[in-house]
């Protein structure tokens, strides 16, 4: 059954995950105010207005920066849920505090600062990581049978060793933090695993898109490492944040991942 038709923001509109949110969401016939750092540059958005040409739902452009307060009021007006998936996904920064961490915690704070202060917002979907669920095996070792879940915290990642998992864990943290003591709006996150699938906009360029280019560009030629990495597709990631967002019983933490595989065998495969 068709979903009625709501007015929602989406943060990081023109990302990886967050295009597909879009499409989504405008393809069912909702309304959404796309977040994003530069509204004037139609080369970036060029993938979502085309989308939105052949859908019944209305897209709207606003800009914000995740480190600039306030920057997310105008965007969230009128929105009834808050998809957050703005946040830096990079394993190889020069600077983590300013590229990762800071970008993550301060604008998940910065957004639902913003939430607090609008009274139509009910929900946000936040998109964490399983790298708030585990960071290595120091974290591994501690659990009896080896399977993780979502009531588990990382607790192994530090600033200057796997910051990203760390900006993801303190991000998550912090948007429980801003839930407890209030009841007007409900929190959820998504937990995806190690994301790969196609990407809707041509130009983006982020950390699977790098991993699937290594294993045809010739940066893995001498072999690859015996691990298994847990995946899961950019669609079904992107469908699992819509249906946390549209179903009232949704709560808490939701791990989303389909399998994983030996990263010989994801090269077997490409």
């Amino acid at each position: 059954m068709k979903k009625e038709p709501k007015t929602v923001l989406v943060t990081g509109a023109t990302g990886y995950i967050a295009s597909w949110i879009v499409k989504f969401l405008l393809e069912d016939g909702h309304t959404v105010h796309a977040a994003i750092r530069d509204k004037e540059n139609k080369t970036k958005t060029k993938h979502l207005s085309e989308i939105a040409s052949k859908s019944e739902g209305v897209l709207k452009f606003f800009e914000s920066d995740l480190l600039k307060d306030g920057s997310y009021a105008k965007a969230m007006e009128n929105c009834e849920i808050v998809f957050h998936t703005a946040s830096p996904f990079i394993m190889d920064s020069k600077n983590p505090k300013a590229e990762v961490i800071d970008p993550a915690v301060e604008g998940t704070r910065n957004v639902v600062s913003s939430v607090n202060k609008n009274e139509t917002v009910k929900k946000i979907i936040l998109t964490s990581s399983v790298a708030a669920i585990y960071g290595n095996a120091e974290d591994a070792n501690k659990i009896p049978d080896k399977t993780f879940n979502e009531e588990m915290w990382n607790h192994s990642s530090r600033p200057n060793d796997g910051e990203y998992s760390y900006s993801k864990t303190q991000a998550e943290k912090e948007a429980w933090r801003l839930n407890e003591g209030q009841n007007r709006w409900k929190l959820v996150t998504i937990n995806p695993s190690f994301v790969v699938g196609p990407a809707l906009n041509p130009l983006a360029n982020f950390e699977s898109k790098k991993f699937m280019l290594q294993m045809g560009n010739g940066y893995l030629r001498m072999g690859v490492p015996d691990i298994n990495l847990a995946m899961v597709d950019v669609r079904d990631t992107a469908k699992a944040h819509i249906l946390a967002g549209f179903n009232d019983s949704a709560k808490g933490r939701y791990i989303i991942s389909e399998d994983s595989y030996k990263l010989l065998d994801i090269g077997r495969y490409l």
